[in-house]
């Protein structure tokens, strides 16, 4: 079966991010490649992006979460979009309390995680990076 891996534009702090998400999630970073790693003739790359990220990816359980840095030559991403959320469907209902709480710190909770209608565990949030997330517990439709 395909595997879906959601991927983030970020407007030069991915690497933070990123690295914010590692201490909710824990994992480990699969890759990261920097621009300077493909600087050349045919990929200038200005000392001021140099050091931003091309690519990383982090492991969370089967799946990766990845991300790069949008050149600036290239404009600015919507840090605020409205159009997509990453969704996570927790393995139990404290799982789900505790990357609730990890993620959403520092950003805006738009629904409270709680029980919902069915006994689902469920809540919203943009974190400070700007990215929604769906976190959800569901233990009779549970897979696991």
């Amino acid at each position: 079966m395909a595997q879906i891996n959601p991927h983030i534009n970020f407007n030069g702090n991915a690497e933070e991010a990123f690295t914010f998400y590692k201490s909710v999630f824990g994992g480990e970073f699969a890759k990261i490649i920097r621009f300077k790693d493909f600087a050349g003739p045919e990929f200038p790359v200005s000392e001021n992006e140099a050091n931003k990220l091309m690519h990383i990816a982090l492991t969370v359980g089967t799946t990766f979460l990845m991300a790069n840095d949008v050149p600036e030559s290239m404009g600015r991403t919507n840090e605020n979009e409205n159009r997509s959320k990453i969704s996570i469907m927790a393995e139990s209902k404290e799982e789900a309390v505790r990357l609730f709480n990890g993620l959403s710190a520092g950003g805006q909770v738009e629904v409270p995680i709680e029980e919902g209608p069915g006994g689902s565990y469920f809540g919203m949030f943009r974190d400070k990076y700007g990215i929604e997330w769906i976190v959800d517990f569901d233990p009779i439709n549970k897979t696991t």
